[in-house]
This record gives structure tokens, sequence and C-alpha cells, in this order.
């Protein structure tokens, strides 16, 4: 991560500086870093509206725009994603230059404007190279492996749910003792997907109390190729053999993914 990024994180942690408003979720050299900003803006009818902001900054951030996920109990799901468009959307002004508190700032002053304008579709996450060309990533596809679940019908439901509410594709596979996760969509969603599915208290622990998903792996991510079949829906499968797995790996000409990737978890 540049300098200029790192100054930003040190300077937004003393910022928001008050009880719950600021937290690193997850950093590494290579995925970024992942945090939740804990604010409050002015709503339709003039209350204070709290905001649950999760930014991923990838290590080329600020050159590439950071993926946003908006979060509140007082915003429908669909209001949630305009005020994400819109702030991506303002993003896209400040590309190049550290933006987080900008964009902070910006909705705590704009949610009510936002909220009385009609719902946009879905962005794209858009990455600017030194050229000033803008590049929209696609259609991607990412393989997940989740390593169990205790309370798995909870689980099941939650992960269509998102899977619906970010227009994501794809298999959530049983077989055995194997969880994988197969989403087919916009890159951006999937992002705010592994976003939610590593931040949200989605299964429990050994004494039963929710907690985090923290045996999470990404198996593998690339840009759909023609090869690859586009699934029309987001399915729950189970297996009873690894060879009935390989057959939907195969017919959805994945037939190296699962070679090089899932043949390896089966002990």
């Amino acid at each position: 991560m540049v300098e200029s990024a790192q100054e930003e994180l040190s300077a937004l942690a003393a910022i928001f500086c008050g009880p719950g408003e600021w937290e690193v979720l997850s950093h590494s050299e290579t995925d970024g870093t992942v945090f939740r900003i804990l604010t409050k803006a002015e709503g339709l009818m003039g209350e204070d509206v709290p905001l649950e902001l999760l930014f991923h900054l990838p290590v080329n951030y600020p050159s590439c725009l950071p993926a946003i996920s908006v979060h509140s109990e007082h915003l429908t799901r669909a209001q949630s994603m305009t005020v994400k468009e819109k702030l991506l959307k303002q993003a896209e002004n400040l590309l190049s230059e550290p933006m987080v508190h900008e964009l902070v700032l910006w909705i705590q002053h704009n949610l009510r404007h936002v909220l009385n304008q009609p719902e946009t579709g879905s962005g794209r996450e858009k990455c600017t190279f030194a050229t000033g060309t803008t590049v929209d990533d696609g259609l991607w596809m990412t393989l997940l492996h989740l390593d169990h679940m205790r309370a798995k019908t909870k689980y099941v439901q939650t992960v269509e749910k998102w899977a619906s509410d970010l227009q994501l594709t794809g298999r959530l596979m049983f077989m055995g003792k194997i969880i994988l996760i197969l989403l087919q969509g916009d890159r951006s969603n999937i992002k705010e997907y592994l976003i939610l599915q590593k931040t949200s208290k989605v299964d429990v622990d050994s004494s039963g109390k929710k907690c985090k998903e923290k045996m999470i792996s990404v198996l593998f991510e690339t840009k759909v190729q023609t090869e690859h079949k586009r699934f029309l829906a987001f399915e729950v499968k189970e297996y009873s053999s690894l060879d009935e797995l390989q057959k939907e790996f195969e017919t959805a000409g994945l037939k190296k993914l699962f070679s090089e990737f899932v043949l390896g978890l089966v002990k």
C-alpha cells in the first residue's frame, strides 16, 4: 500500500476515535485493507440515520477505487445500494488521491438528497491506469472454501440472501465435509459479498455464540471466459460423491479448476 494511503488510515483512526466508530477488519500486503466506519447522516425526515460504511482499499489504492459497502437498519437494501452507487460515483471524482474522509463527509451532508433520488442499477468497479483509460471489470467468477457451518440452516439462508441482494449467481455446494461457494457476477459485487462474509456474524462458535467467519479461503478468482457456463441463478446443492461434484464443474466448463483447487481438499 502506498504511503499516502497508510497516512490516510492513521488520520481516519484519529478522526473517528469515538466508541465503535473505527475498526480495521483485515490487512494484508496482497489484498489491501478492509475497515469499518460508523457514522450518522440526516435522513428524509431530518432524523439521524446510523450508517455502517465498509471500505476495502486495494493495494494500488488510490489509483484504483475502493470497494464500498453500506448498511443501516434504517435503510432498505435498495436504498443502501443507491447510497453505495452515489459514493462510488463521487469517488471517481477523487481518483488518485486519498478519498475516504471526503466520501464520509459527502454522505453525511447529502444522504437526504440521495434518498430523494430514483434508485439506480448496480455499478461496476473501475480501475484507472496511468494512461487515463478506464477499464470495466465485467463478469467475474470466484470459488470460496468454507471450513464448516455449525448453524447450517441460518448460514445457508444468509448466503442466499446476500447472493440475491448482490445479483450474484452460482452454487453453494456440499459434498461430505467439503463446502464450496462458486459465485458469478459483477466484480465489485463479489468483493462486497466477501466483505459481508468476513465481517458479519453469520455462524456460531462451539459454545453457540454468534461469530464471524474466520475460516474462509478464496481458492480462485478470474474473469469469466467464453468456455465457462453462465449460471442463471444461485442454487444450493448437495452431492453424494466426488464424481457427482466433478461432473458439476465439468458441465460448467471448469474441469481444470476442479483438478487444481478442489481435488486437493479431499482427504
